[in-house]
């Protein structure tokens, strides 16, 4: 554990959802220029592979899967940008974003179990029972199958 304190894995990809619960966990969690700091937050984004994708749509050239990889490194890279200016406007020094490659489900799981955490966070989508059947929930998958606690933050209905 870094510096005796537990931690904290937050999951993070491009939707307002997974913003809003990292934001929600900085604000419930750490005081702006106070000592309570309880985790050493650990920012995961797993950026998709892009073979993942030609399972969906079929075969593809040389030159989709070049564009593929460019466009998914374009995204974790604004991705870590927004957490960064994140953690800056909640004045919390300390940041450490991982991009790891592969099925969010896994990579989330495998980064709990790497870095030993006691909490791992997720934004929840939303996403009705169909869609859930459909397109699978990550953040059920995690509260079944991660070592460790697991916070779904839900951002409210307006």
């Amino acid at each position: 554990m870094a510096s005796g304190k537990q931690i904290m894995v937050i999951a993070m990809d491009d939707s307002p959802h997974s913003m809003y619960a990292l934001e929600w966990t900085l604000d419930h969690f750490y005081t702006p220029f106070g000592s309570l700091r309880p985790f050493h937050l650990v920012v995961v984004h797993a950026r998709p592979v892009p073979i993942s994708f030609l399972q969906l749509v079929g075969s593809a050239t040389a030159e989709i899967m070049r564009m593929m990889e460019i466009d998914l490194k374009q995204a974790a890279t604004r991705i870590t940008e927004k957490v960064k200016d994140l953690f800056n406007k909640k004045s919390v020094n300390t940041l450490n974003v991982e991009v790891m490659e592969g099925d969010p489900r896994n990579v989330l799981c495998e980064a709990v179990d790497k870095h030993r955490a006691s909490v791992l966070v997720i934004g929840s989508h939303g996403y009705g029972l169909v869609k859930r059947a459909v397109l699978g929930s990550v953040s059920d998958y995690c509260a079944h199958h991660a070592h460790c606690s697991v916070m779904i933050v839900k951002k409210p209905k307006t």
